[in-house]
């Protein structure tokens, strides 16, 4: 299995509160090293984030089966796994690309324990891309940071799950928007993520930034910023890349 995980995949936009369909985000050679990888007229399955939400599925959906054609990435077939399918997580082993799409992270996460995700994997020998949500969940012990009103102040919300267990990394995405915003009152970053990075590193990266793993390497295309220990330093930058191992 190649895996790759980026902070925003792109493939769509909204206008006017409408999704329409856009070409994938080129930033630090994604789409290149798409091209690298893809198979001809390839099979896609989509795992989705908000398992209940299917006029948000519908509509990604339809816009990645316009959106790979504009990047010069074939596709045969392509369909989404929600809560009206479930036992399309079945068919993973056969596909040539799964995508672990974004959303909140915990919500995907029980529906990929629920339709065994992790399991099915096992089978799989194709490409699998996650983005946001889905990047996250693929940590063996996912940092399920808090996103939503009230989540940062419950002292029952669960900021560290089990995941795929397909890296170790910790990826924390859309950092450039995510730096300077408050939840429940407190700073995402210095009042939550920082305190959470005590015996747990986290990595932040923007969106155009990605992480590829192949045959147990792991390498960082892009701006990323290391958080440990309460502490943030800057590890890449775009155009750039280094090897995490």
């Amino acid at each position: 299995m190649k895996v790759i995980l980026t902070s925003s995949l792109g493939g769509s936009m909204k206008i006017n509160g409408t999704r329409i369909p856009s070409a994938l985000l080129p930033d630090n050679g994604l789409v290149d090293k798409l091209l690298e990888v893809w198979v001809e007229n390839a099979k896609v399955l989509m795992i989705c984030a908000s398992p209940d939400d299917y006029e948000k599925n519908d509509a990604v959906c339809e816009c990645l089966r316009e959106a790979f054609p504009m990047s010069g990435l074939s596709v045969s077939y392509i369909d989404k796994c929600d809560s009206r399918n479930e036992h399309l997580a079945e068919t993973i082993p056969d596909m040539d690309v799964v995508l672990l799409t974004g959303g909140h992270v915990p919500t995907q996460n029980a529906f990929l324990k629920k339709i065994r995700c992790r399991e099915q994997l096992q089978r799989f020998n194709g490409l699998l891309i996650g983005w946001s949500a889905g990047s996250m969940n693929c940590a063996a012990t996912v940092y399920a940071s808090p996103e939503l009103e009230g989540e940062a102040a419950d002292p029952r919300y669960e900021r560290w799950i089990s995941g795929l267990g397909l890296t170790e990394t910790n990826i924390f995405p859309h950092y450039q928007f995510l730096k300077d915003e408050y939840l429940d009152g407190l700073r995402v970053m210095e009042d939550i993520v920082y305190p959470d990075s005590y015996f747990h590193e986290i990595l932040a990266i923007h969106d155009g930034t990605y992480i590829t793993i192949e045959n147990g390497v792991e390498t960082l295309y892009g701006e990323a910023y290391r958080i440990k220990d309460g502490i943030i330093q800057q590890i890449c930058r775009n155009g750039e890349s280094i090897c995490l191992c």
